[in-house]
């Protein structure tokens, strides 16, 4: 793992254009897959992909947030930052999965939710807050995967998993850095300062407890050897799922709710 890299340049790292996305994982990792769309409300977002696939031979449901690598898949897929229908399909698709006890895997690669206002005149926050209310309470295990960037509620809609785990050059923090150095500073140049402070990266996180485990990446990054990630991913979900198999509905459902209730309690005082 490596060690010297500053969070800022893990930052550009996670938001490599030619990193893998979820198009991607599903094609290295799983087989059968039949893509679920719409909401059954509003319409069909394509920011989210999800539906039914063999992981190992078994059953599960895989969602996640979906980047392009060029512009025009970008602009097809509003550059991975899901609408209020892009959430409710997902919670249809894990609704669908706790009723035929199939496990749930999530990727996450947003830079947020979309901002518009066309998206919170239908609903932004209550959809990202459903997600929350129900995720917590599946019966079913929920692994959630950080693969590039996880930023703000549009990441942890799809996040609140018995397992988290991030990849090394991934980061998972409130908002992006940017934003981050805009609120505090009035300055959004100051980015990489904003990087150190917001404990963004998957060493920091791990140390915080709010992720489980962390994904080793080749050298240079994911993008520079994608087979050997798929590998790592895989060895990583199949142990997850298979600690999880052992659990019940009721265990799972607590053991979720405990996990997020004690987060950042591992940290020192005056990092709080």
């Amino acid at each position: 793992m490596n060690t010297n890299l500053t969070a800022a340049e893990r930052v550009a790292i996670a938001r490599h254009p030619q990193r893998p996305n979820i198009s991607d994982y599903i094609g290295a990792l799983f087989t059968d897959f039949f893509e679920c769309r719409g909401d059954r409300l509003c319409g069909e977002d394509a920011a989210i992909l999800g539906g039914v696939a063999l992981f190992h031979g078994h059953p599960v449901t895989v969602i996640g947030t979906r980047k392009g690598k060029t512009l025009e898949e970008n602009l097809q897929c509003n550059f991975g930052m899901p609408n209020p229908e892009g959430y409710r399909k997902a919670l249809r698709l894990m609704h669908q999965a706790e009723k035929f006890r199939r496990p749930i895997i999530t990727f996450i690669d947003t830079s947020g939710a979309y901002p518009g206002l066309e998206a919170e005149a239908r609903g932004q926050g209550e959809a990202i807050a459903r997600n929350l209310y129900e995720m917590s309470r599946l019966t079913v295990p929920v692994v959630a995967v950080i693969t590039g960037e996880g930023n703000s509620g549009g990441a942890l809609a799809l996040g609140v998993g018995n397992r988290v785990l991030m990849l090394e050059n991934a980061v998972y923090a409130i908002l992006s850095p940017e934003g981050f150095a805009s609120i505090l500073w009035k300055d959004a140049a100051r980015h990489a300062e904003a990087c150190d402070l917001m404990k963004l990266t998957a060493t920091d996180l791990k140390a915080l407890g709010v992720i489980d485990d962390i994904i080793p990446e080749p050298e240079g990054g994911a993008h520079l050897s994608p087979a050997i990630t798929f590998r790592q991913v895989d060895r990583f979900l199949m142990r997850s799922l298979i600690e999880l198999s052992r659990e019940s509905g009721a265990a799972l459902a607590a053991q979720r709710y405990q996990k997020f209730r004690k987060m950042g309690a591992a940290a020192p005082k005056e990092d709080l």
